[in-house]
């Protein structure tokens, strides 16, 4: 039986119920149609194996992860006119819930795990992937319990931005069809230019500016530098966070490299010998060396600032959380009769809480610990995941902002300070610890999404227990990709910063190096640049004494400038659509508004799989490699053997100049096909 369609919610899906009102969701509880079918579960696990690829690499380059759930439900609603039977609307809530787990997976993943690779621990890829696995899944088990509170309870009170963006979508199901190819539309054309632009010696990614006579000047005498790299999926990324958000994050690369770079190259320069932390005289620095010694301290110190006023914050958000734990567990009903109020059984859950803490504690027990020092490492694990995971929900649920970062670093820090106290330290201690932080920030991220997907099935009408249990399946696929992309991406980047003689593409992986240097601060009680750290704090409280989002304008000053600048572009054509949309009024500007976040999704996707596709490729044997002779990728090796990208390099490459006025001509063909695309007519009924 396939569920009727309809256009809208009812009209008290988003506001509190009068005593005695229920809310009855699209689709009855008496109905049965087909929900957690072979098709949904098998595409489920298809996007979120791509996505989360594609999210890995994202967050790695500049620290943002994609959020997979809504292009995720946009193909779902294309997909279903794939088949004889068009699929439900609760099959599309599984795809949609399955494929979901791919950014909240990659978050915990990449704000952590990178620091391995960094501290030259380099982690077994079992390992990469048990963190992710056992994260995600207490995550989940301990969200469940908080599901009837956060869900029916709170009716109407909480507004749960994604869950109602996610929804609205599956609902307009006439229009599902066209958004789908207009997403896979431009997905295609930034995979395929971030794929040649980052892949091969074409044209330019990085824009430098230095064929101008007059930027050169300004780069050798005052380090004054702006860059700019040329590729699609930060374009998309800064249409999606609007123009507000990137000019603070801009703002903060230009105080970074066109205040404190010049400033300590001034000062500097007239200090003779080394200057703590540096490795060679100011004087003899480039603008590039002086803001990875010196700036980029400065700004780890703001995020970490910014971070702690995350927490401060969320004091209320945190007790009033604990209140919601104990009441859920105290109260805990068993199965409901009805088919959209039935959770996974309590005593399953804590079977699945049991079996998870054996399994941590056996990991832990690889890492050979006193056995005290297991036991607080399990504590620690158990205890953060848990009351994180009631925090989170309600982040998510009233801002639809999970402080993933801050509760990371709180972890790390207080894990830090417990665990040196039974005598742990060194690289032991730093594995240990940051495989701590891996599992309690992916179990807080995992949960803040599964609360998005469990709201918008409560709306739909989905069966909550088939959504919980397909959602450890998303967890299992995800943890298994995320591990593995970044397993492969370590053997072909660097992460965070240029270790010496090694010449491989830097990824920034931003969080995981603030999180590496607060574990080898505590762990190796190496020397601290407090002051730097002291410098960027005080920055982020005189911003957020201003009134502005302090944790954006200081990843604005850790990123490299190239990082951000697209962004403000993006940005800026957000805020064109936004304005021509609003004076055009009605569906039409609705539709415009509708197609550039579809556009800016397809060039976020599209552009960290062609970024991904490149990499993996730079790992396939070079023609002079015997191995390769008489294997089926033969051909392909000899046309892209590892390292050697400029086999495939256009004759004006080597020419600054020509290859960077050529890189601008293409970003500005990119940026005229995001505007014209979004606001051309289009058929209402589409």
């Amino acid at each position: 039986m396939e569920a009727t369609e309809t256009k809208s919610l009812p009209e008290n899906a988003y506001v509190p119920l009068p005593d005695g009102e229920l809310y009855l969701p699209i689709v009855p509880a008496a109905e049965q149609p087909p929900e957690s079918t072979g098709r949904a579960i098998g595409w489920g696990l298809f996007l979120c194996v791509v996505f989360t690829v594609a999210s890995a690499y994202s967050g790695l380059k500049v620290g943002q992860v994609m959020e997979a759930a809504i292009p995720i439900s946009i193909l779902a609603i294309g997909l279903a006119r794939v088949y004889r039977r068009r699929s439900t609307v609760l099959e599309n809530v599984i795809i949609t819930s399955i494929g979901g787990a791919a950014g909240s997976v990659v978050a915990g993943a990449i704000f952590t795990l990178p620091a391995l690779y960094t501290l030259h621990l380099n982690p077994h890829p079992v390992q990469t992937i048990f963190i992710c696995l056992a994260g995600g899944c207490l995550g989940v088990l301990f969200l469940i319990p908080l599901r009837r509170y956060f869900v029916r309870e709170m009716h109407g009170q909480l507004p749960y931005p994604e869950a109602t963006a996610i929804t609205e979508v599956l609902v307009t199901g006439e229009k599902g069809g066209s958004q789908a190819k207009l997403l896979l539309q431009a997905t295609a054309i930034a995979a395929v230019y971030d794929f040649f632009v980052t892949t091969f010696q074409v044209w330019k990614e990085l824009l430098d500016f230095q064929f101008i006579p007059q930027m050169k000047m300004l780069a050798e005498r005052a380090k004054i530098v702006v860059k700019f790299d040329a590729i699609s999926f930060i374009l998309g990324l800064g249409y999606v966070m609007g123009l507000r958000s990137s000019m603070i994050l801009v703002a903060g690369g230009v105080v970074a490299n066109f205040v404190l770079v010049p400033l300590i190259f001034m000062v500097g320069s007239h200090v003779p010998g080394l200057v703590y932390p540096g490795t060679a005289p100011i004087a003899q620095m480039t603008a590039e060396q002086i803001f990875r010694s010196y700036v980029r301290y400065v700004g780890v110190g703001a995020i970490a600032t910014a971070g702690i006023f995350g927490i401060i914050k969320s004091l209320r958000v945190i007790v009033g959380s604990f209140g919601i734990a104990v009441k859920a567990f105290r109260h805990g009903e068993g199965a409901a009769p009805e088919r959209t109020d039935r959770d996974i059984s309590v005593l399953t859950i804590l079977i699945g809480v049991i079996l998870g803490a054996i399994g941590v504690a056996v990991f832990f027990g690889t890492l050979r610990p006193t056995p005290l020092v297991l036991v607080a490492g399990l504590l620690l694990t158990l205890v953060f995941s848990f009351f994180f995971t009631s925090v989170a929900a309600n982040a998510i649920a009233t801002t639809a902002r999970n402080p993933v970062s801050g509760m990371t670093m709180l972890t790390i820090i207080i894990s830090c300070v417990v665990l040196l106290q039974f005598g742990l330290s060194g690289t032991t201690g730093m594995f240990f610890v940051m495989a701590i932080a891996g599992m309690v920030c992916t179990a807080l991220s995992t949960s803040g999404q599964t609360i998005t997907d469990l709201k918008t099935g409560y709306w739909i009408g989905s069966t909550p227990a088939k959504q919980e249990k397909v959602k450890f399946l998303g967890v299992i696929a995800a943890a298994a990709a995320a591990g593995l992309t970044i397993v492969m991406l370590a053997q072909v980047f660097q992460f965070g910063e240029a270790a010496p003689g090694d010449t491989r593409t830097i990824l920034a992986a931003p969080q995981a190096s603030i999180m590496m240097a607060l574990v080898e601060g505590f762990m190796n009680r190496q020397p601290i640049a407090y002051m730097l750290f002291f410098a960027g704090g005080m920055i982020a409280v005189s911003i957020e004494m201003l009134g502005a989002p302090a944790l954006i304008f200081a990843l604005g000053m850790y990123l490299p400038l190239e990082l951000n600048t697209p962004a403000l572009v993006g940005g800026f054509i957000a805020h064109l659509v936004t304005r021509k949309s609003e004076r055009e009024g009605g569906e039409r500007g609705r539709t415009m508004r509708e197609r550039g976040v579809i556009i800016a999704s397809g060039l976020m996707a599209g552009g960290a799989l062609g970024g991904v596709f490149g990499a993996a490729l730079r790992l396939l044997p070079g023609p002079k490699d015997p191995a390769s002779a008489g294997h089926w990728y033969s051909s392909m090796a000899n046309l892209l053997p590892r390292y050697a990208e400029e086999r495939i390099r256009t004759p004006f490459y080597g020419n600054d100049e020509v290859s960077q006025l050529v890189s601008c001509a293409i970003f500005v063909a990119l940026c005229l096909y995001v505007w014209f695309d979004s606001t051309r007519k289009v058929k209402t009924a589409e």
